[in-house]
């Protein structure tokens, strides 16, 4: 059985005579503008030998070496798509049991950036002044190569999540009783991209948020020896489910003890029970906790209050990352029975079983219970308010990420193969529903659906997090990024929460048309993740710019008014400085 050769444009990929695989060899590989961008790229399945039943330029099916007359468990198919600069593998696993089998998948990965010449010719070359490197990320895998004025990356991307390091990728993959299980991965090769933004900018911005976050640690109530991020000065020096949780994920690589206790804290004070005056369900994340004279005489409903749609997902958004990030499998395997409470709230009958989390909006306390929480802030682009119960688009994003997180644990810390299939097979059922109802005619991503399904228009900078959440397809995270980086929502210092030229639109507003740069973040966070990296590169740029003008500080929110005016950003009235998710949000930057 010979390899094969699959061409698109400058990009060609050469496989083995096993007819997939890269194997390593003087003459395979994926090759762009002459350079060798993988030298390997080898399937390994765990305690198996595949043999290939059949191998054809786009797919390559396998089987599991058995006995001559043992039937094999699974069927693997295997197949790739190549196209500039791009190659796209994807995973599928079929299983022919009656119980569930977890089956360990992955890839050995190299890329030497070889020239061909070097390949085609017996002359040696010496490149010992070559820099080389391989960071081995949260979400993607990056090596990179240097020589006199010559640079490349090769940029491996893995869908869902996988273990990455150095040497390559790989899945704990939990195969539902004769059902299917489908893995990606991708392989994106490019000149250098070098850093995001000017380091030396962004180090000020790293340095002033670290301080910022470091002074607004505070004791968590209750869990002695933990702190937790308060989450602004100074009107929300509290514990904030949402806002205490995006900072903790933000800041997990270099603050992992904000995790630790807000995760711990959050545990502490889930929901246990259902009592509408706050809000309050069995497995809920709370959205604050407030001990002033009102708040204590319950004059206001916030003393302990539940009014958050995305605190949960959040919950386990972290606890996963926490993981991952760490090692430490302590804090995972002590919250299992919170996160398993989180997960059975997500899951019940007023979340994904009925389609989408949503929130109603006649409680008590906020009317919206998204991050953009003032009244007038969802809706319509004619103007007019969405009606509840409503589901926000960045809160299914979120849910995905978390069901998952939470897979991935039940896989690899709390020994429960059958739940991580289950959990796995639901965010491939949101991701699917998501795509049947929030894309919009122009292709952009609805803010939300209103109580009746109707999709909610506005566009809005939520797209971003949906982005950052890796919910939409290739094609489809295209369009939005493109739009997401139009002149309507960068205002040159950071994407506007409303894309201006609306009715609704008033750049003034909270969440009209304000800018804030933890929404700004995340959304560069997606543009890059899409490959736009030079639009990704042009709004954080902004968003340095701005911090310049409060000595590396970011205020909570900005107003939505042009940088072409001139002078500085205008800040909003009544923003918190320091802010938490503001201060943490050059942390996310720094790790793009």
């Amino acid at each position: 059985m010979t390899g094969h050769s699959v061409v698109a444009g400058t990009t060609c990929l050469l496989t083995t005579a096993a007819g997939a695989d890269v194997s390593g060899s003087t003459v395979d590989g994926l090759f762009v503008d002459d350079c060798r961008h993988l030298s390997r790229l080898v399937l390994r399945v765990s305690g198996a030998d595949l043999r290939v039943l059949r191998s054809d330029p786009g797919v390559t099916t396998y089987a599991p070496g058995t006995a001559r007359h043992e039937d094999p468990p699974y069927l693997l198919v295997r197949r790739r798509r190549v196209t500039p600069g791009r190659l796209a593998e994807s995973l599928e696993l079929t299983s022919f049991a009656g119980t569930p089998q977890t089956v360990e998948v992955g890839y050995e990965v190299a890329a030497d950036f070889a020239d061909q010449f070097e390949l085609r010719s017996a002359r040696t070359f010496d490149k010992s002044d070559a820099v080389r490197d391989t960071a081995a990320g949260r979400d993607r895998l990056v090596y990179s190569y240097a020589r006199r004025g010559f640079a490349r990356t090769t940029t491996v991307r893995a869908a869902p999540p996988a273990g990455l390091t150095p040497d390559g990728v790989r899945w704990t993959a939990v195969l539902p009783p004769r059902g299917t299980v489908t893995l990606e991965l991708t392989v994106s090769a490019s000149p250098a991209a070098g850093p995001l933004v000017a380091r030396d900018d962004l180090a000020r911005c790293v340095r002033q948020g670290l301080a910022d976050l470091d002074a607004l640690r505070m004791p968590a109530p209750g869990v002695p020896g933990a702190v937790v991020p308060a989450a602004g000065a100074p009107w929300f020096l509290t514990v904030f489910g949402r806002d205490s949780l995006l900072t903790s994920l933000f800041a997990l690589s270099h603050r992992p003890e904000l995790a630790a206790g807000t995760l711990r804290v959050l545990a502490a004070t889930q929901g246990r029970t259902d009592d509408e005056s706050r809000v309050e369900q069995p497995g809920k994340v709370i959205h604050e906790l407030r001990h002033g004279e009102l708040a204590t005489t319950g004059e206001v409903p916030y003393a302990r209050y539940y009014g958050s749609v995305d605190a949960t997902p959040l919950f386990l958004m972290l606890l996963a990352a926490h993981h991952e990030v760490t090692g430490d499998e302590a804090p995972a395997r002590s919250l299992e029975p919170a996160a398993r409470a989180a997960v059975g709230w997500m899951l019940g009958p007023g979340g994904l079983a009925a389609g989408y989390l949503r929130y109603r909006t006649d409680r008590p306390g906020l009317v919206h219970h998204c991050w953009k929480d003032s009244a007038d802030s969802i809706v319509f682009r004619d103007g007019a308010p969405a009606a509840g119960p409503i589901a926000v688009a960045e809160a299914q994003g979120y849910a995905y990420r978390a069901l998952l997180g939470a897979a991935r644990l039940a896989a690899r810390v709390w020994s429960d193969p059958a739940w991580s299939a289950e959990l796995t097979a639901a965010a491939a059922g949101l991701r699917d529903r998501f795509a049947a109802d929030f894309r919009l005619p122009d292709g952009f991503v609805a803010l939300a659906l209103d109580g009746s399904g109707a999709a909610v228009d506005a566009a809005a900078s939520n797209a971003g997090h949906v982005l950052w959440c890796g919910l939409l397809d290739d094609e489809w995270a295209g369009t939005v990024a493109d739009r997401l980086a139009g002149d309507d929502f960068f205002s040159g210092w950071g994407l506007r929460t409303l894309a201006a030229g609306q009715v609704p639109y008033h750049p003034l507003s909270y969440h009209r048309g304000g800018v804030w740069p933890h929404d700004t973040a995340i959304a560069v966070a997606g543009l890059a993740a899409a490959g736009r990296r030079a639009e990704a590169a042009r709004i954080a740029d902004g968003l340095l710019a701005a911090a310049s003008y409060g000595d590396g500080r970011l205020p909570e929110v900005m107003t939505g008014l042009g940088r072409e005016r001139g002078g500085g950003p205008v800040p909003y009235p009544h923003s918190c400085s320091p802010q938490a998710w503001a201060a943490a949000a050059p942390l996310l930057l720094l790790d793009i």
